[in-house]
């Protein structure tokens, strides 16, 4: 059963930094594009980093310059490393993966990230 289990959310000021991980179990990062999406309330989910099978990343404008999405193929973790928050950053941070084959788009549960003074 394909299962993402997200973590590293919290509290954090204006200008911190928080590092989300998300483990991937039964998929294989060869064959799935790995990305983050943030979910706010009243809002439909928006793409926020996303990384291929062979390492390209694409970024929100919003974010670029302050995150970063890696994986680690021997842990079958993807990461975003988030720096420079800003409190707009707050909300929840959800792991995705999507089949290169079908397109198909498996979720993790989210982890809150949330941005105040």
């Amino acid at each position: 059963q394909v299962q993402l289990v997200e973590s590293g959310g919290g509290l954090v000021q204006p200008g911190g930094s928080l590092n989300l991980s998300c483990v991937a179990s039964d998929i294989s990062f060869s064959s799935n594009v790995m990305g983050w999406y943030l979910q706010a309330p009243g809002k439909q989910r928006e793409l926020v980093a996303a990384i291929t099978s062979v390492g390209i990343t694409d970024y929100a404008d919003s974010v670029k310059g302050r995150f970063t999405i890696s994986r680690d193929y021997a842990k079958n973790t993807v990461y975003l490393q988030m720096n420079s928050l800003k409190p707009e950053d707050t909300a929840v941070y959800i792991c995705n993966a999507k089949t290169i084959r079908t397109r198909y788009d498996y979720w993790g549960q989210g982890t809150q990230v949330t941005v105040s003074s």
